[in-house]
């Protein structure tokens, strides 16, 4: 076993969850499985443990292969629960959960039944509201579109799990019913609760424009959807947002799109509305991006390839506080090599950012004290190095432990607020979304007459990236900075 030592009280103070709720997200799971009997070195599976306060990871032989799809929930002693790549939801015995296959149809995932899928939060956990041993299982997953040549999205699905079936395994009472047809981006799905401190804010975008889904989980189910057309226009067909999150506190949320460009936005708990939209231009010329914020919800870490940079979110010009707090040193994994690039971010049970590579690699990086302005958040490059190898899997947690907001309009939980199915707060209803367009599609400038750098299609990325038995690099190339 390996351990990244910190000072404990420090890691106490900063870390983000309540008590109650500890241990929901204290282990991350990556690696791959190789059959029966011992696996080659760096092959096999890979448990991060993090309810010490510390990293602590072991390796272990599990049936299930993750790439970037990858979700999991454990009990707040820190029990896990159950875990899926896209592909089937598997219980604490690393079984397959009771109907947990066939996730996710299509041909896309009948092609990725042994590796897991491609997407990057394609997955999502979420309790159900007012019951303990529920939980829903948000998916998503891919079909080819042969007018585009390129990977779509058309649905987003839900599976149903219910934890007091099959001796405390848990069993899927729904599987892959559809919340919304339309043409979505692949991944970047994210959750923030509500100001009542136990319902849910679904959220993800649709491939083109503007357009950000929204859905509030009540103990009545989903309501919805609640559009809004905000931030960024994603103009063209081969963009698309890498990654997406939410503060721990849930004021801010940000996206970040693999053509060049960030989008901040506040967030209103209350009613669901974003607002305050800042678009930020990174200017390199990485193909793949991570976004995190520190627990005090001050500072924001945009993960990019040969680059980490740090921003300020507290402060109006937020483009303006921009530092590199971390260059790529050109390390490589030696088998086979792969680069160790910077690609996802997640805050961890633990307080500190960790990233992890654009390659099937043993290595996280780590953000050790994400709090603090500049260099002195103490970024480390390949500081954990993992048993097994990880390809490109971080886990999709959104914070499960933010409370209510006491005191504001919304925070009660009165079963009678609930009327003909809209979700009432103390003094008003639940809004319907404006449909105001914030982004300029005329005013893009990455097209292709403008001659600035465009992103690679879906399909391209797939292409291009491998899982690390097959050869292939994601390539790193100089940067314009």
């Amino acid at each position: 076993m390996l351990f990244i030592r910190s000072i404990f009280f420090l890691t106490v103070l900063v870390m983000p969850w309540s008590v109650s709720s500890q241990g929901i997200t204290n282990l991350w799971m990556s690696g791959y499985y190789f059959g029966s009997g011992s696996p080659s070195p760096g092959f096999g599976g890979t448990n991060i443990n993090f309810i010490s306060g510390f990293a602590d990871t072991t390796s272990l032989q599990r049936q299930m292969n993750f790439n970037d799809c990858n979700a999991n929930i454990c009990d707040k002693n820190g029990n896990l629960l159950f875990y899926s790549n896209g592909v089937y939801i598997a219980n604490a015995n690393n079984d397959t959960m009771m109907n947990g296959s066939g996730l996710n149809p299509s041909q896309y995932t009948s092609q990725h039944l042994v590796n897991g899928l491609r997407i990057r939060q394609g997955n999502l956990i979420l309790p159900f509201p007012g019951d303990s041993v529920k939980y829903y299982l948000i998916h998503q997953t891919l079909f080819y579109d042969m007018l585009s040549s390129d990977y779509k999205s058309p649905e987003i699905y839900f599976s149903l799990i219910d934890m007091s079936l099959d001796g405390g395994l848990g069993a899927v009472v729904q599987k892959n019913v559809i919340l919304l047809s339309d043409t979505l981006n692949p991944g970047a799905i994210t959750a923030c609760k509500h100001a009542n401190g136990r319902d849910w804010w679904l959220v993800f975008h649709k491939s083109r424009g503007s357009r950000y889904y929204k859905y509030l989980l009540t103990p009545s189910g989903f309501q919805g959807p609640f559009p809004q057309n905000i931030g960024l226009s994603i103009p063209l067909q081969n963009d698309f947002i890498w990654q997406s999150c939410f503060s721990p506190n849930g004021e801010k949320f940000a996206s970040v799109l693999q053509g060049d460009s960030i989008d901040v936005m506040n967030f209103d708990r209350c009613t669901g509305l974003f607002s305050n939209s800042t678009q930020i231009n990174i200017n390199d010329s990485a193909v793949g991006r991570g976004v995190a914020f520190s627990p005090n919800s001050n500072l924001m870490y945009v993960s990019s390839m040969k680059y980490v940079y740090q921003f300020d979110v507290s402060i109006n010009n937020i483009d303006s506080s921009k530092i590199v707090i971390g260059r790529y040193d050109g390390f490589a994994d030696p088998g086979p090599p792969f680069y160790t690039g910077f690609y996802l971010s997640q805050l961890s049970y633990d307080g500190k950012i960790y990233i992890n590579t654009s390659n099937g690699t043993q290595w996280l990086m780590i953000i050790n004290e994400p709090d603090i302005p500049g260099i002195g958040c103490n970024f480390f490059q390949h500081g954990l190095m993992l048993p097994t190898y990880n390809s490109y899997t971080i886990p999709n947690f959104p914070n499960y432990s933010l409370g209510e907001i006491t005191g504001s309009l919304c925070d009660s939980l009165a079963p009678s607020l609930i009327e003909n199915g809209n979700l009432q707060t103390q003094k008003r209803i639940l809004p319907v979304f404006p449909e105001v367009n914030l982004g300029d599609e005329s005013k893009r400038t990455d097209s292709p007459s403008s001659g600035k750098k465009l992103p690679v299609s879906y399909k391209e990325f797939l292409e291009r990236s491998r899982f690390p038995g097959d050869g292939k690099l994601i390539e790193i190339k100089e940067e314009r900075q």
